[in-house]
């Protein structure tokens, strides 16, 4: 990284503003059961912020392949055109079911990192693991037994593994790896969605999680790499195929290697920025909360370079 920093501080601020938009323009939709209206809501909100940012963006995690997300897809570009050009990792609405049923931990999330420093991971399923940075790098591995991770990090931590905290999406295909955690003896915390959070949580104080495990994502695989750059932490990925069509989608965003383990700075790298805002209540973040003529948010901003972590209350009125 050079000594002359990239991202302007300022950006900083400006990426919790732009998921502060997305996150507001969501939680008005959270409990009516429309995901797919939801999440455009939270789409265009983040849009038309990031195009007022002093910036030439470039989305390389978005919300799809052009000609299947008209918003915010990869390759579509952002800003104003005036600034340094910039990668964007996004996902304006991270836990759609989760935001439609009202359930907790609903986020708007933004990336921001210098140009080429993002994995453009293409939209397919990625087995990952992660842990927070009390946990050596070293003791969590996909290529080892759910088990033996369970007591590495048992060790890392000081303690019993009957005390380690496994966070995993509630899914059918996770039932092995539920078994295998359950008889290493650790407790399990399953989610139904959003796993950017779940593996963040390692990192953050009170969550009470020490491990992650599961498959989920891609692009959120890379979103949760950048805000363990940040706040520290470790994860490794690995991109799992169905069908040949994945495999191409793969090659066209230039995979070559389809069985590669990414570690955490080949998914995020150099100086990254980090802001996320909760829709709904959760682990984290109070979700948007609506009190007479005001709407009030709580955001996460953090800095790579710097290693900040700023929590944001905010107040704005209701429009």
């Amino acid at each position: 990284m050079s000594d002359k920093p990239t991202l302007d501080r300022n950006l900083t601020i400006e990426a919790v503003r732009v998921t502060e938009a997305a996150a507001i323009a969501a939680a008005d939709l959270m409990g009516r059961g429309d995901e797919r209206a939801a999440d455009q809501a939270a789409v265009d909100a983040m849009r038309t912020a990031l195009n007022r940012l002093n910036m030439t963006g470039t989305v390389v995690i978005g919300e799809g392949e052009r000609d299947e997300a008209p918003m915010l897809y990869i390759g579509e570009e952002v800003g104003n055109g005036e600034g340094p050009k910039i990668d964007i990792a996004l996902d304006p609405l991270e836990g759609t079911t989760i935001t439609a049923k009202g359930m907790p931990n609903g986020l708007a999330v933004l990336a921001l990192a210098e140009s080429g420093q993002l994995l453009n991971a293409p939209d397919v399923y990625m087995d990952k693991i992660a842990a927070g940075p009390d946990v050596p790098a070293e003791a969590i591995d996909l290529d080892i037994e759910p088990g033996q991770n369970v007591a590495n990090v048992a060790e890392a931590l000081g303690k019993r593994q009957g005390d380690v905290v496994a966070c995993i999406l509630d899914r059918p295909r996770h039932a092995e790896l539920i078994a295998a955690v359950r008889e290493a003896g650790a407790r399990i915390a399953l989610i139904g969605d959003g796993d950017v959070a779940g593996v963040m949580a390692t990192a953050m104080p009170d969550t009470g999680i020490d491990i992650y495990l599961g498959t989920g994502g891609a692009p959120e695989g890379v979103l949760a790499a950048a805000a363990l750059r940040c706040i520290g932490g470790h994860i490794q990925g690995r991109l799992l195929f169905r069908n040949d069509d994945e495999r191409g989608r793969a090659a066209k965003v230039g995979v070559e290697d389809l069985n590669r383990k990414y570690q955490i700075e080949d998914l995020a790298a150099g100086d990254v920025i980090f802001a996320a805002t909760g829709v709904t209540d959760g682990n984290m973040l109070h979700g948007v909360r609506r009190s007479g003529a005001m709407l009030s948010t709580e955001s996460v901003a953090m800095r790579a370079r710097t290693g900040t972590v700023r929590w944001i209350r905010m107040q704005h009125p209701i429009r």
